[in-house]
């Protein structure tokens, strides 16, 4: 086995439930988030010394797999409702409770987005905004209306994931 695959296993074992848990907060279905998550790896395997570069490169995973997902559903110009029953079955080894991914579903797309970086790959607001490629202050814009709305939440407001998650972009 040759360095470069070596290095990519590496990253693969380290960042994959990570990835899944961010693609999973974002598009609501778990069996579709694996789909895309694979989608991501595989076209970061195949660009692994390029990919490797990158300050994040578990966030161009995440960011590639979202965008596999709108480039699937484009053509199709629907949208399918999102039922409970996909949240609900979340993976309990996932580490995250199907009513905080309930929560996260119901924000606007960006913010899940930008949630889901941050909360899930603790990503740091420059590396968020590389791989969604926006600005730094929209990331923190993003994520500050993101928390205030998952604050209001019943689930999330009395349980721990979000209590000292911070209003800014860096924690301090």
């Amino acid at each position: 086995m040759g360095q470069d695959q070596r290095d990519f296993t590496e990253f693969y074992e380290a960042s994959r439930d990570a990835c899944l848990n961010a693609v999973t907060a974002v598009v609501g279905d778990r069996h579709t988030a694996e789909d895309l998550v694979a989608e991501g790896f595989a076209r970061a395997w195949a660009s692994w010394r390029k990919v490797s570069q990158y300050s994040s490169p578990a966030g161009w995973v995440v960011r590639v797999a979202l965008n596999a997902g709108v480039s699937w559903w484009r053509p199709r110009r629907r949208e399918v409702p999102l039922g409970d029953h996909d949240l609900a079955t979340a993976d309990p080894a996932s580490g995250v409770d199907a009513a905080i991914l309930a929560a996260i579903r119901r924000l606007p797309r960006r913010q899940r987005e930008v949630i889901s970086l941050r909360a899930f790959l603790d990503l740091d607001t420059q590396a968020t905004a590389e791989a969604l490629g926006i600005a730094p202050g929209t990331v923190t814009a993003h994520l500050s209306r993101a928390v205030t709305a998952l604050r209001l939440e019943p689930a999330v407001r009395d349980g721990p994931t979000l209590a000292n998650f911070p209003d800014n972009h860096d924690g301090g």
